[in-house]
């Protein structure tokens, strides 16, 4: 495509997106493009078009060219922008005048809007005239030249346009071998290695004595455990060990000035799951735990679910190579697949939630009141969490003055003070959130009282057969609720009642016989309220003890009544009985219980399964819906960890309390075969078999193994071991001579007998003969050095046929087995100690016998410990900064060679301690660098092969100085002494004090203290006090005192002063 020769303008739209358009001359396509491939000879201008009506405001526009060059900064002749703005079409044009090739960028930004342009322009320069031509300069040399730093600039100088490809061919064009030589054979381009593995890299030299320096980054490398350089012949090789992301870089073989490059890429390995996730299926409300396990510590891990959820309720906790996602309380809306990856992995697990079965562990019971009394309804739901609402007839039961409702825990009431005939009806209690419902009948008794007649009436009893009872005449009560039963009562005159159960008669306090039980009207959990119509029996807290026949007999002059009732108390069951686990598999287990010794008056329903770890506190549901069976199979059980089970037993009233924990029990599978069955040695009468371990355990472990044979074309199998064999071979005995013999092994363990491991082909049994030969390893034909503690488990093999008879010997002794245990086989022995102690050092003797033929091996073995303190540590000599210490060795030497000593010192101050020597052999030493005048303390650790002593010989430790008390009441050694001086000469007056602290000294004339006058000059040197005079007249005369105090007390001296005239000195 060719551009016009006349002005170019480029439009660039800039919302939505931004693109390029080129108009171009009459006879051309219509194709959009970006890429000028000519330039036109004049200038060339771009035009950016937008449109107000994406944008609020004015935005502002930057012309960029190459990644950072902002032209703003460069407008000029050659240079210009403009902006117009159309009213009409509210687009705003911006336009560059430009005249310069190389990548432009267009950046548009308004608020929170932002849009960019990107384009190139390709010039070809006029044609100049031979005059003007200069001399044409290789940018590729250039560049080849050039440092990195200065590749951009060399790109904007010269119009590089795609300097990224060119960067790409130039390292092509270095990494081209040429001819050295120096170098035979160079590396490789490139080399690849997984993160933590090592790589070598090779190459050949032309002189084989020539040496070579490797570099990385520009940076010698130096020889370390990590980089091991080496030279064989003309090859040198550099090897990387354990190589990390930080040894991803570029290698450099400098011989001389000629080097040869490599590059080394570092692999990091994915992340893989190495423990899947597992599903859930929990009930509303129940905390959930999601937990993976990748392959390597601190690596990330990404939680996704399939929902639209709140990401709040929802934490993510990382320990080590576990990864967790917590659901707290898991709800209906939580249902879903949850999945977790890494770079290397993905699991996921299914969550299923189902709501609560909310069980009625007690119902309402009907009511019969008669007016103003109180009427209680009362329920017992398994949630304490549940509310609910009353009604009575269809009708909400809101609350007021004569009805109240209840909550506390999962017991819900209501209550009707003072019952009024408008009052009786059905009452419902509905859970909140349940499709559930529990009903009750109030009945009032309030008929009018009979108007007495002077007629006689027989009594009667007007039983109400509703209500509580389900059959005639029998009442069922639910443990732990309250009856009152009011029997209507006629009959002239008023009939006396007489309350009986069974043989018991239960009468009110004012009828009762002295011989009769006493249950007072109004106390007692069982009573009668006798009226004159009417007689309730109560029962507060009905029990099992409660359930009988009751009688109930009504008397007066004109006859007799009776009606006999059945009150049947049901409660919930007991807990069932002997929870037991009678058999386990990998992931599951079969457990078996017996039906509750009483199932609480009401036919049981089923039973509730629950499990837990041991030593855990979380029991974990096995079933929602109610289990009738009386065996259960639990599964998806973790095979080794110990589980414990309790079951509940459920009747229509409610759940029973959870039954005996049953004893732990493991899930367990049988192991697989043993592999590797062969025979290992035959004689005359016996077959030496070995075998190795089954390649799957399990939790369960291996207790041993089971061998059996039979002859060959037999098919009865013989065991061979009566007890399982713990170890991986085994030596049957008493096979008959030259017949052809099949063998057999199991492994066992507790959850069984694991399937055979046989031998392709039968074996001969046949007598081979073998000299007594001892094989002691290399390690123990020295002396044998362990430490107190240790095990020491000596396998000494030996060959022999026959089976040799072999003893042990301590220092010509035979050894005591019950010090050290000895164990022979056909093979070898081991003598073994399970805590070295010193007295099991001695030198040993192995003896192999076979009838007259024998060998002999003797070991040394020496036992050694800690040392003890050195003795007799003390300062032999201190001058200047440097101490003498000596001490004599260790009186226990560990049983083994003292090697050394280190000795420390401490300064007195801080009881720091410091090492001034390690492994000194000699049992003296000098300690220099003190300071002097501080007090110092040493000692001294005796080493030998073991280590250090436990306890140091302690050295220089100097008696505390205890300061002598000098404190002393000023008191004057020399007293002041009285003078007589001719006035105008100077004179002195002198006298001595001690005391501790330093007293102070007062000067006083004639009890006044003298103050700062210069006359006077007082001195104090060293406790000798002198007080100056100058040139005393005879005002001066009197009596002088000096006075000296401290905080113990205080002395005073006196002198008089007489100033004689120089008139009567003249006289």
């Amino acid at each position: 495509m060719s551009v016009p020769r006349s002005n170019t303008r480029l439009s660039l739209p800039l919302s939505p997106s931004l693109s390029l358009s080129l108009p171009l001359s009459e006879g051309q396509g219509t194709e959009l493009t970006g890429l000028f491939v000519e330039r036109p000879q004049e200038n060339v201008v771009i035009i950016a078009g937008m449109t107000d009506r994406r944008t609020d405001g004015k935005p502002t526009v930057k012309w960029l060219k190459g990644k950072w060059l902002d032209l703003a900064s460069k407008a000029g002749k050659h240079l210009q922008f403009k902006e117009t703005y159309d009213r009409e079409t509210k687009v705003r044009k911006y336009t560059q005048t430009a005249g310069a090739a190389g990548a432009y960028r267009c950046e548009v930004t308004s608020k929170d809007k932002f849009d960019s342009a990107s384009f190139e322009i390709t010039v070809e320069g006029k044609k100049k005239r031979p005059e003007d031509d200069k001399p044409v300069i290789d940018v590729w040399e250039l560049l080849k030249s050039a440092h990195p730093s200065e590749y951009e600039k060399i790109a904007f100088e010269y119009g590089i346009t795609d300097l990224r490809g060119m960067l790409k061919r130039l390292k092509k064009m270095k990494a081209e071998p040429k001819p050295s030589e120096a170098f035979l054979k160079r590396m490789e381009s490139c080399y690849s290695v997984e993160k933590g593995k090592k790589i070598v890299l090779t190459c050949e030299v032309f002189d084989p004595n020539v040496q070579v320096k490797w570099l990385k980054n520009g940076q010698e490398i130096k020889g370390s455990a990590k980089y091991i350089m080496e030279t064989i012949g003309n090859i040198r090789k550099l090897t990387i060990m354990k190589t990390t992301l930080a040894d991803d870089a570029a290698y450099e073989c400098v011989v001389g000035e000629d080097k040869c490059f490599t590059e080394v890429f570092v692999k990091e390995p994915p992340v893989t799951i190495t423990k899947l996730m597992d599903d859930y299926h929990v009930v509303v409300g129940e905390r959930v735990e999601f937990e993976v396990e990748v392959s390597e510590e601190g690596a990330n891990a990404m939680w996704s679910i399939f929902k639209d959820t709140n990401p709040a309720k929802y934490r993510i906790k990382k320990d080590g190579r576990k990864h967790m996602l917590i659901i707290l309380e898991a709800g209906l809306e939580d249902i879903g697949m949850y999945h977790c990856w890494t770079n290397g992995g993905h699991t996921k697990g299914e969550l299923e939630v189902e709501e609560k079965e909310l069980l009625v562990l007690q119902d309402i019971a009907d009511l019969t009141v008669k007016a103003t009394d109180q009427a209680i309804f009362k329920c017992e739901v398994s949630d304490e969490k549940v509310t609910g609402k009353w009604f009575k007839d269809g009708v909400e039961v809101l609350p007021d003055e004569r009805h109240k409702m209840t909550h506390i825990g999962r017991f819900h009431k209501l209550l009707i003070d003072n019952v009024k005939p408008q009052d009786a009806g059905d009452y419902t209690f509905i859970p909140n959130g349940y499709a559930l419902s529990l009903s009750a009948k109030l009945n009032f008794l309030g008929k009018e009282p009979l108007t007495p007649v002077p007629e006689k009436h027989p009594p009667k009893i007007h039983l109400d057969t509703t209500g509580n009872m389900v059959s005639q005449n029998t009442i069922i009560v639910v443990a732990g609720n309250k009856l009152r039963l009011d029997v209507e009562i006629t009959g002239e005159p008023a009939p006396t009642v007489v309350w009986s159960k069974g043989e018991e008669v239960l009468t009110p306090a004012s009828d009762r016989p002295e011989s009769d039980q006493v249950i007072t009207a109004t106390e007692g959990r069982v009573r009668v309220d006798n009226r004159k119509t009417l007689s309730s029996f109560v029962i507060e807290g009905a029990e099992r003890e409660d359930e009988a026949n009751y009688t109930i007999c009504v008397t007066n002059p004109a006859g007799e009544d009776k009606a006999k009732l059945f009150v049947k108390i049901v409660d919930v069951p007991d807990p069932p009985q002997n929870v037991k686990c009678l058999s386990v598999g990998e992931d599951s287990s079969s457990m078996v219980w017996e039906p509750p010794a009483f199932d609480g008056g009401a036919p049981l329903k089923g039973y509730l399964m629950e499990r837990k770890k041991k030593g855990s506190s979380r029991w974990t549901k096995l079933n929602f819906d109610v289990y009738e069976a009386t065996t259960y199979e639990a599964k998806r059980m973790i095979e080794g960890v110990y589980y414990e089970m309790r079951v509940f037993a459920i009747n229509s009233i409610g759940m029973s309390q959870p039954s005996i924990t049953s004893k732990p029990f493991m899930p367990l599978a049988p192991t697989s075969e043993p592999t590797r069955l062969l025979v290992h040695d035959v004689t005359d009468g016996t077959c030496t078999l070995k075998w190795m371990a089954p390649e799957r355990i399990g939790a369960g472990g291996l207790d041993g193994y089971i061998i059996e044979y039979c002859k060959e074309g037999e098919t009865e199998w013989v065991v061979a071991n009566k007890e399982l064999c713990e170890r991986q071979g085994y030596v049957v005995r008493g096979l008959p001579v030259g017949e052809k013999i099949n063998f057999r092994v199991f492994a066992k363990n507790l959850a069984g007998v694991s399937p055979p491991a046989t031998l392709a082909q039968p074996v001969t049994v046949r007598e081979i003969v073998d000299l007594p030969k001892i094989r002691l390893p290399r390690d123990l034909r020295t002396k044998y050095i362990r430490k107190v503690g240790d095990k020491i488990n000596l396998v000494i093999p030996f060959q022999g046929k026959p089976r040799p008879v072999v003893k042990w010997y301590k220092d010509g002794a035979p050894v005591d087995e019950k010090i050290v245990g000895v164990r022979n086989s056909t093979v070898d022995s081991i003598l073994f100690i399970r805590s070295a102690e010193r007295d099991h050092s001695g030198k040993y003797e192995l003896v192999v016998q076979i009838e007259n033929m024998e060998d002999r091996a003797t070991i040394d073995l020496r036992v050694v410990e800690r040392p003890g303190p050195p003795t007799k540590v003390k300062v032999t000599e201190v001058w200047g900064f440097n101490a003498a210490l000596e001490w004599e060795a260790p009186k226990d030497d560990g049983n083994c060679e003292i090697t050394g000593y280190t000795i420390q010192k401490a300064d007195k101050k801080t009881m720091e301690w410091y090492t001034i020597y390690e492994h000194n052999r000699r049992p003296s030493c000098t300690s220099s660098d003190l300071i002097m005048g501080n007090e110092y303390m040493f000692r001294v650790y005796s080493e030998n092969l073991v280590g250090p002593s436990e306890e140091p010989g302690l050295a220089y430790n100097p008696p505390e100085f205890k300061e002598k008390d000098v404190s002393c009441i000023p008191t004057f050694t020399q007293p002041l002494l009285d003078r007589s001086v001719v006035a105008g000469y100077s004179t002195a007056m002198s006298c001595s004090v001690k005391g501790f602290p330093k007293p102070k000294i007062v000067w006083m004339k004639n009890k006044m203290i003298l103050g700062g006058d210069p006359k006077y000059i007082m001195l104090n040197n060293q406790g000798v006090l002198t007080l100056n005079i100058r040139k005393p007249s005879t005002f001066d005369g009197g009596r002088y005192s000096c006075m000296a105090v401290n905080d113990l007390g205080q002395a005073l001296v006196e002198c008089k002063l007489e100033i004689r005239s120089k008139a009567d000195e003249n006289c």
